[in-house]
């Protein structure tokens, strides 16, 4: 019976950071103005900016030889999965995971 192994937590960090990367707007021009006129629903702007500098951290941390806890690991995909939401909510993105 085989089973599959669980990554080791330096993968699990990098395979969020790539996932994140692939489906969040972070460097996409239309996120970065606030055209709502006061009807968005938590700013984008400012959410993005908040994973901007979790994933800058992590990337640089790493690149260094840190490893992330897992309670780190979980708190970042947390924090990406909250700000996927907001931006579904304020139409920025089709449908929240």
């Amino acid at each position: 019976m085989m089973t599959n192994k669980k990554p080791d937590r330096m993968t699990a960090m990098k395979d969020l950071i790539e996932q994140v990367l692939a489906e969040l707007p972070l460097y996409e021009p239309e996120t970065f103005i606030c055209s709502t006129k006061g009807s968005c629903i938590g700013c984008p702007k400012k959410l993005l900016e908040m994973v901007d500098g979790e994933l800058s951290y992590w990337q640089s941390a790493m690149a260094r030889g840190i490893t992330p806890q897992f309670d780190e690991i979980r708190r970042f995909g947390k924090m990406c999965s909250s700000v996927r939401k907001g931006l579904a909510r304020n139409n920025l993105l089709t449908t929240p995971a």
